[in-house]
């Protein structure tokens, strides 16, 4: 029931929102912008969650990527080259990396091992072992737990993952064929 005559038609409050602008202009590119914004609100979100996370645990200023590093670092208990870092994050910045790398290894996060290009190998110090299951323990306490409590969410998620991982190969390949169209 209404409380009084319906605003016209050409209210705000009935026009349909228009998502269209020079990055949208058909359906699909609608569609594809607004999850493009999606991806880096979250990206931005995530790299904010897990540089709250880590200082929750130890006092040490990292940020979103760095703290991926020490993780990706730890994965499987294994020593990791840069190569393998540059692999598993999906980045091409190694300069980028490697000063990563010292943050990490002043904080005493993080040893490097070996010398030479390809016999360098970076693994978790007993700290950084310490650190990441501190971590591990409050990401379940407050991540986890609030992704557990959302009906399907995990479900969703394992899709999402699906979707992600194949636009992740279609901007890849794409971005090789806009390298071809650069302008010098």
């Amino acid at each position: 029931m209404s409380n009084g005559p319906k605003p016209p038609e050409d209210e705000p409050a009935h026009r349909e929102l228009d998502y269209r602008w020079h990055l949208a202009k058909s359906d699909v590119e609608v569609s594809t912008t607004e999850l493009e914004f999606a991806l880096m609100r979250t990206f931005e979100g995530f790299g904010r969650w897990q540089s709250e996370c880590l200082a929750g645990v130890v006092d040490v200023a990292a940020s979103g990527p760095e703290n991926a590093l020490l993780h990706i670092i730890r994965m499987n208990e294994r020593p990791k080259t840069i190569k393998d870092l540059a692999r598993l994050t999906n980045r091409d910045d190694v300069p980028n990396i490697q000063y990563s790398l010292r943050k990490l290894i002043s904080a005493d996060l993080v040893l490097r091992e070996g010398s030479g290009r390809s016999g360098v190998t970076y693994q978790v110090t007993e700290k950084g072992r310490a650190v990441t299951e501190a971590y591990g323990d409050l990401r379940r306490r407050l991540l986890i737990a609030a992704v557990a409590d959302v009906p399907d969410l995990a479900e969703r998620l394992r899709a999402a993952t699906q979707t992600l991982n194949l636009l992740s190969g279609i901007y890849e390949e794409v971005s090789r064929v806009a390298a071809t169209h650069r302008r010098r």
